[in-house]
């Protein structure tokens, strides 16, 4: 059976005349021969195409694997990244029988005790699973023990897990490690690609996938980050009805975000609703450091029901992206020192954030940078892609052995997806106006004195447990001077002694900063 499935992915890249990637610059005697008895071939279609043809012909597997391996244009062409960022992971829904099967297994119960009501007519279906509506019955308010509180009726939806998947998965990753395999081995131009690691980072992605339990968990941080944000509602988690196999959250009555027509009837003001998305991306990344990694069109909503007129809603959490405190600084960095034209500090943060190696001549990068942005400047703000500067920093980072994080991969693959909606909604979207206001605030909150102070009351308690303990330590250190000590070791008691009386006294001046700031708070 896998040798027919090889067979069959190996008919259709030569269909669509993707042989030639491995072919043309293979070092093999043997499969230059292959070449030059096939010969050259006239395609209508660019390569990217073709590419996303063929993997639509193979099924859902390769779709998502090539929607993975749009978000890693650090590895691949950008004409190639482009072109597979349009695949869609749509595929026939499951039968009746099958999702009964799955919520049965994992409840241990019939789907009518378990639902109060449940639509077996799909509204979405994908590779990995598909979504269907119901109703359930949910306790609010009283205490559980007594049995008390009210029963309310919840619209929900419910994701459920394509039944026997895991094997389908297994058996095409094994396929995809082979034809990697082959390209590593045979092709020069393709050994760069690094189809191996490729390949096991879609494996890692796609297993993550299979546990819905880890999307809920998502669902509901996103939530949490947002309550009570007028810009985002994320849907409720029932957390009771989740299972790794089955996710059950919040039905949302929402329109989708690229019906822009419907929208406008609705009374939303389209102009600011592309300046919220951006705000809501910023949010997420340097406010946050979590942030939904696949926001494109299909994940996005927008209520129209008063009073949350133009709130967003986000769908679909398999896809997160988390960044560190260093990796939000050293970001905004960047983003502020290019539209400066600083393009030392861009270079400079490179180095100090580990993303360019250590030995890296600054001045050298600078140049780089130089002449890689600069012409991005001869147009107005407004026509900048904020994602291909990304794009072309990675490029120019590439250049100089610099190691690609994988959460720096996702970002960027979201940042073109908000641009993208963003200038759908307003094609005279200034993306960077829009964020400069917020990154330069969330610098000054990093590194201003409100970030001294903010640092200040959250070590308070610390500080107040060492604080008793001070006496003590100023006795022992006095102590400790006037003793005659030994000829030998006077040089490093002393030196000693002044690192313990320097700890005494940041320490109370920490206390006394930290009281002072409290004072202040209470005024």
């Amino acid at each position: 059976m896998r040798l027919l499935r090889l067979a069959k992915i190996i008919s259709v890249f030569h269909r669509f005349g993707l042989d030639e990637f491995v072919l043309k610059d293979a070092t093999n005697p043997v499969l230059r021969g292959i070449g030059r008895v096939l010969g050259a071939r006239e395609h209508d279609a660019p390569r990217g195409a073709r590419l996303r043809s063929a993997l639509e012909a193979l099924g859902p597997i390769f779709v998502k694997f090539g929607q993975v391996l749009s978000t890693r244009p650090d590895l691949i062409p950008p004409d190639i990244a482009a072109e597979l960022s349009f695949l869609q992971d749509r595929v026939p829904p499951f039968a009746q029988e099958e999702v009964r099967s799955v919520l049965e297994s994992a409840y241990g119960r019939r789907v009518e005790d378990v639902f109060a009501s449940f639509d077996w007519q799909p509204v979405a279906s994908a590779s990995v699973a598909q979504v269907h509506f119901g109703t359930i019955q949910l306790k609010v308010g009283g205490a559980a023990e007594a049995g008390s509180g009210v029963i309310e009726t919840r619209e929900v939806a419910v994701k459920v897990l394509r039944p026997n998947i895991q094997p389908v998965i297994e058996s095409d990753l094994a396929l995809l490690r082979v034809l990697a395999g082959w390209v590593n081995k045979f092709s020069a131009s393709g050994r760069r690609l690094k189809p191996l690691e490729v390949v096991d980072e879609f494996d890692k992605y796609l297993h993550d996938e299979l546990d819905l339990v880890r999307e809920a968990a998502n669902c509901s941080q996103l939530r949490r980050n947002f309550t009570n944000s007028p810009l985002l509602y994320m849907p409720e988690v029932y957390w009771d009805w989740c299972e790794t196999s089955v996710m059950v959250m919040e039905r949302l009555h929402a329109t989708p975000v690229n019906q822009i027509e419907k929208l406008r009837a609705a009374g939303v003001d389209i102009k600011k609703l592309a300046s919220d998305g951006v705000e809501i991306f910023f949010t997420q990344v340097f406010r946050d450091g979590f942030f939904h990694a696949d926001m494109h069109p299909g994940n996005i909503a927008v209520r129209t029901d008063a009073p949350h007129v133009g709130q967003y809603v986000g769908m679909d959490f398999g896809i997160v992206g988390t960044l560190t405190d260093t990796d939000r600084r050293y970001l905004a960095e960047n983003f502020l020192a290019f539209f400066r034209r600083d393009y030392r500090r861009v270079a400079s943060a490179h180095i100090e954030s580990g993303w360019v190696p250590a030995g890296t001549r600054v001045d050298e990068l600078e140049n780089a940078v130089r002449s890689v942005c600069e012409p991005i400047f001869d147009r107005p703000m407004a026509e900048i892609s904020f994602g291909k500067v990304l794009m072309r920093l990675f490029q120019v980072s590439r250049r100089f052995n610099v190691e690609i994080q994988p959460q720096l991969v996702l970002l960027q693959k979201t940042l073109l997806n908000v641009e993208g909606l963003g200038r759908q909604l307003d094609p005279y979207l200034d993306l960077w106006a829009t964020a400069q206001p917020f990154l330069e605030k969330w610098m000054r909150t990093q590194i201003g004195p409100e970030a001294v102070v903010q640092r200040l009351v959250e070590q308070a308690p610390y500080l107040a447990t060492a604080l008793p303990q001070i006496p003590r330590l100023i006795h022992q250190a006095l102590e400790r001077r006037s003793d005659p000590p030994a000829p030998v070791i006077i040089k490093t008691t002393s030196v000693w002694s002044n690192v313990w009386l320097a700890i005494i006294a940041f320490t109370l001046l920490a206390i006394l900063g930290t009281l002072w700031v409290s004072l202040l708070v209470e005024q």
